[in-house]
């Protein structure tokens, strides 16, 4: 891989020390990513397009852990918002210009939007989060990954349910 992304660039300008990681770019389901790069499913983290009800054009990135479900109650509370909803792929895809599965809370600091990270990525010395683009993972520190991004670290998600 020779491209620098923005993501990349990133962490750089910021001495943040990243490793990447490569998987097919076809694979979306961050769980199956996560036995793909041979790592526990709860270092893999997602990001999620969030919109407020009341206010769809300005949304929120909310990350998780691969087997973890979004609790959007917890996140509409921790947002300060009523009421919060999953944005729809096409959504998410023209809000970010980002394609679904390479969207980053990296490659969109630009766009000020608030990150909310789910409090148990706070344990972990390192996560997984998307490059910007499909088929990467960059494994960043997670102190210093929720310093770049401004995260807010808020209670977001729930154990995820067999279907």
């Amino acid at each position: 891989m020779s491209t620098k992304l923005n993501s990349m660039r990133l962490l750089e300008k910021f001495n943040i020390p990243y490793e990447v990681t490569e998987f097919p770019d076809t694979e979306r389901d961050a769980e199956v990513i996560a036995e793909i790069l041979g790592v526990p499913a709860y270092m893999v983290y997602k990001t999620l397009v969030i919109q407020p009800v009341e206010n769809p054009k300005k949304p929120l990135l909310a990350l998780i852990a691969a087997d973890r479900s979004l609790d959007l109650k917890a996140l509409a509370t921790a947002s300060g918002h009523k009421k919060v909803s999953m944005a729809a792929h096409k959504d998410a895809e023209a809000l970010t210009g980002l394609k679904v599965g390479g969207i980053s809370a990296l490659a969109l600091t630009h766009k000020n939007w608030p990150v909310y990270l789910d409090q148990p990525a706070t344990e972990l010395e390192h996560i997984l989060v998307s490059a910007g683009q499909r088929g990467l993972d960059l494994r960043v520190p997670t102190t210093a990954f929720m310093r770049v991004v401004n995260a807010r670290v808020a209670e977001i998600s729930t154990e995820k349910r067999e279907e």
